[in-house]
């Protein structure tokens, strides 16, 4: 992992990115944080374009969008246009709403239904990823569902976006699936994990959890990760000051 590879997702900032003007100046913190590169993620009804030219004022790369999973599988079009306003390859579909994950159908006509977008992704040179939380290490058939999901798609239409917090609260290992979607993961959301109880685990900024973080960006780059991604769903105080934490703790394991 290069620098320049340290992207942020603002759905970690999301309350302050609803207009222009809150977006502009999350965008602008979030610079000086040290952050090179934006996921577009959580922001508010903005201009495309709008927010393309902020960018480019701030010399911000725009790495990856999340767009709806209806968005995508039903109007995959725009999303694709969208994606070429940002001068962006990527984008992945960030939780499967309104699928039934006990119903072996409705998760069936999901993966055929993103694997039709992917197809149309890759047609125009773009590449959507899944990005998984807990809910898909459920099984299905005795299958782990997010097994399935990569099992039945194609990988040239969908590729990863592993969450490394929800896999372990899923019960599975960050690493091994790091190693599962080897040439297949060119994006990696990053946040630590914690335990508050004997039961309840949080959201801590990398580094201030128990995740291995270092092997896990070691094992990512190995397996050809482009966008290590920075993502806090939720903060116990200044998002941006969790941002920072993360920011400082990951560029230790960056090379030049």
């Amino acid at each position: 992992m290069k620098i320049n590879q340290i992207a942020v997702t603002l759905y970690t900032v999301r309350d302050f990115c609803q207009n222009e003007k809150d977006l502009f100046e999350s965008l602008k913190k979030i610079k000086n944080i040290g952050y090179s590169s934006i996921q577009i993620s959580g922001v508010g009804l903005i201009n495309p374009k709008t927010i393309k030219s902020m960018c480019e004022d701030l010399s911000l790369v725009i790495c990856a969008t999340h767009e709806p999973n209806e968005q995508i599988i039903n109007n995959t079009d725009e999303v694709i246009n969208k994606l070429n306003i940002f001068n962006c390859e990527y984008s992945a579909l960030p939780y499967p709403l309104n699928v039934d994950m006990k119903n072996l159908e409705e998760i069936d006509k999901f993966i055929e239904d993103i694997n039709i977008a992917g197809s149309k992704f890759h047609a125009e040179g773009k590449v959507l990823c899944y990005h998984n939380h807990a809910l898909e290490f459920q099984k299905a058939q005795n299958e782990i569902i997010l097994e399935r999901i990569y099992k039945n798609t194609d990988s040239r239409f969908i590729q990863g976006e592993p969450d490394i917090y929800w896999i372990q609260k899923g019960g599975q290992n960050p690493l091994m699936w790091c190693k599962k979607l080897d040439q297949r993961m060119p994006l990696l959301h990053l946040k630590d994990f914690i335990m508050i109880n004997d039961q309840e685990s949080f959201f801590a900024e990398v580094g201030l959890g128990n995740l291995d973080i270092k092997n896990i960006v070691k094992t990512a780059t190995d397996s050809g990760c482009k966008w290590f991604i920075v993502e806090q769903d939720e903060c116990n105080g200044d998002p941006f000051d969790s941002l920072q934490i993360s920011y400082n703790n990951l560029v230790k394991y960056a090379v030049t």
